[in-house]
């Protein structure tokens, strides 16, 4: 290996001041309003509601994912020292694990819905609450246990700092993450969302009595993918752009553009754990009406009359 090209596996690349305080000013009131939020949507999804659906469960497991990830990013910011810890690595990797666990929960949620409305007769046999526990606890061991190879094997300890890659050799395990990680899901997520909008369009047409109440559910599906799609695509598409420059050996002033647009993409991915929690909220009556009840609580102390329906969102 030349000097030259020695020289180029390193980029000492810091991030920009103004992507330091496009950071502290979103995610303070990120991690403030997702706490809360999240906060408040577990304690419905856990104490307010009488049954337990498919649908509750992916929800619940979702809002713990994302209100773990809110607490990461204080360290995130935090975290400047070139050298990486143990403790640094247990929280890169909390980050890592419940974002992924974030993707993963949305796509299996999108396709119990589409088994559902697909086949309503099978989904009888195939789904169960049960089995949607069984499934989210095989999920986590499965992202915690790829999370926790990948580390081990990724040497990181001399090779770039807490959240951040210096090391210029280009990572497989990071092109395997946006492929595995994203790609795919969003291929199942993007088929059965249209799959199930198709079938409720033909639905539509055929009952117009239930027309408003169809249109609804179409427009929560076009939302929760646009959601998708925006947090989660730019941030994958950096990742994808800096394994290329890595492989074909790009300047240092190129890697430092990459790295400033994967932390603003990274910012906007981020957003995803309050964006999660204020669907909770504005796309179901019967979430609104457990939340209200949770701050009327001192004034009265009424039973929960609304009648249970599974979530239709995320």
């Amino acid at each position: 290996m030349t000097q030259e090209v020695h020289q180029q596996l390193n980029c000492n690349n810091t991030s920009s001041e103004l992507i330091f305080l496009t950071q502290a000013l979103i995610y303070f009131p990120v991690f403030c309003i997702g706490v809360i939020l999240n906060a408040l949507a577990l304690k419905i999804f856990c104490c307010n509601l009488s049954k337990w659906t498919e649908t509750r469960v992916y929800m619940t497991n979702l809002a713990i994912a994302d209100f773990l990830l809110l607490f990461t990013l204080p360290f995130k910011m935090a975290y400047k020292r070139n050298d990486v810890t143990t403790l640094c690595l247990v929280f890169e990797s909390t980050y890592f694990i419940n974002r992924y666990m974030s993707i993963f929960l949305i796509t299996i949620t999108a396709i119990d819905r589409y088994i559902a409305i697909k086949y309503p007769l099978k989904a009888k046999l195939i789904r169960s609450p049960l089995k949607s526990v069984v499934i989210s606890g095989f999920l986590w061991a499965l992202i915690i246990s790829i999370v926790y190879v990948t580390k081990n094997f990724e040497k990181r300890a001399s090779s770039g700092t807490c959240f951040r890659r210096i090391s210029r050799e280009p990572s497989m395990y990071v092109f395997a993450s946006v492929i595995w990680g994203f790609f795919i899901p969003l291929t199942i997520f993007s088929f059965c969302s249209i799959q199930i909008t198709k079938k409720l369009v033909k639905k539509k047409k055929t009952n117009p009595y239930e027309e408003k109440r169809i249109q609804k559910a179409i427009n929560i599906i076009f939302a929760n993918m646009s959601v998708f799609v925006i947090c989660f695509l730019p941030i994958h598409l950096a990742y994808l752009i800096r394994f290329i420059a890595d492989y074909t050996e790009a300047s240092c002033t190129q890697i430092e553009k990459i790295d400033n647009f994967t932390n603003l993409a990274g910012i906007i991915a981020n957003t995803n754990c309050c964006l999660d929690a204020i669907c909770y909220y504005f796309v179901n009556k019967e979430f609104q009406e457990a939340s209200m009840k949770l701050t009327t609580k001192y004034e009265t102390q009424q039973k929960q009359s609304s009648e249970d329906q599974d979530f239709e969102i995320i």
